[in-house]
């Protein structure tokens, strides 16, 4: 295997760590808020509060090691992603803000404040709109390369729908995971009222996902044929990921191992995230980018290579100490302390 196919496999493995830790953090913000809404805040705000507290400052870890990576390997991302994803990244990094101050006043605040508790669910739902923006440009014919530089075709990507697909898949995957997750969690605290709760949000949200993904599927035929023959070639890798999701459902629905059920979904993830990626290879940006051409020198690739599977070795065991010293300690869980 190539050193430049190393880099993007370990750069993938990064952001789908980004996927599923951003993704039970985002959600989390929604079901806050709804719960507010339709005064159920006391049976879930609890928990949530319980794992947001010890987890939220390393959540944007695997994203930041991701935009760091791509950058470093593939030095044309920069020159192509970086003026055409200008607006959306800019909305990105601005909702990534209210966020943050979301928290600084929930951890330190002396009081609570609506206001900051409806920008925390919405941000919720409008980041990974907006990060899935990256996507679907990849997909190409969104973007033109003029005299001035590379514009966003803002027309066409506000009427493609493939576009609004993938935004649909990110919110509603966003939901899935974190109510998957949750549930576990509030297993783990032996807290029955949440853990009902969370269990209908996961079995009711489990439907849109798997439309979406149907839909998206379908849209991208219309729009990258190519792509779409590529996964098609990776059908395997599609219906593993569908098996997965239906034995997650099963497990939920079956009111038992919750804890296998979330792992369930995380499979189910992988390898339809995986198998998009392998798919779609080797463009980054089509028709721009390709992993062959744009790619840094060998010396500064290896070198980078190194120093990203040293920095994933390190930060799993990191994620893992923190899961066990905060979030599953038996006493942490429930509250306790």
């Amino acid at each position: 295997m190539s050193y430049e196919m190393i880099g993007i496999t370990v750069l993938w493995i990064f952001l789908y760590g980004y996927l599923i830790v951003a993704s039970v953090d985002f959600g989390a913000g929604f079901f806050a808020y709804y719960a507010k809404v339709t005064k159920q805040d006391h049976i879930i705000n609890q928990l949530i509060s319980r794992y947001l507290s010890p987890v939220w400052e390393v959540t944007n870890v695997f994203f930041v090691f991701f935009f760091v990576g791509l950058v470093g390997f593939f030095p044309d991302s920069a020159y192509y992603f970086g003026q055409s994803l200008l607006i959306p990244g800019s909305i990105a990094i601005v909702l990534l803000a209210i966020r943050g101050s979301f928290y600084a006043f929930e951890n330190y605040g002396s009081k609570k404040s609506n206001v900051f508790m409806f920008l925390y669910g919405a941000t919720g739902l409008l980041i990974p709109a907006s990060l899935s923006t990256a996507m679907t440009i990849s997909e190409g014919g969104f973007i033109e390369e003029t005299d001035n530089g590379v514009r966003l075709l803002t027309g066409e990507l506000l009427t493609s729908p493939y576009s609004w697909s993938v935004v649909f898949l990110a919110i509603v995957s966003v939901l899935f995971i974190s109510a998957a997750f949750l549930t576990f969690y509030a297993s783990k605290a032996n807290d029955q009222p949440a853990l009902e709760l969370m269990r209908k949000y996961t079995l009711f949200w489990g439907s849109p996902t798997i439309i979406a993904s149907l839909t998206t599927f379908i849209a991208m035929s219309q729009h990258n044929h190519r792509h779409f023959e590529n996964m098609l070639d990776l059908w395997w890798m599609f219906g593993l990921s569908v098996a997965f999701f239906l034995g997650a459902l099963l497990l939920i629905y079956q009111q038992k191992r919750y804890g296998l059920a979330f792992i369930f979904v995380m499979f189910q993830f992988f390898f339809a995230f995986f198998g998009y990626g392998a798919g779609h290879l080797p463009y980054l940006l089509e028709p721009f980018i390709t992993i062959e051409s744009s790619v840094t020198n060998e010396t500064m690739g290896l070198a980078l290579v190194i120093v990203f599977i040293a920095g994933l070795l390190l930060l799993i065991p990191s994620l893992i100490m923190l899961m066990r010293m905060f979030l599953f300690d038996a006493e942490y869980v429930k509250g306790k302390k």
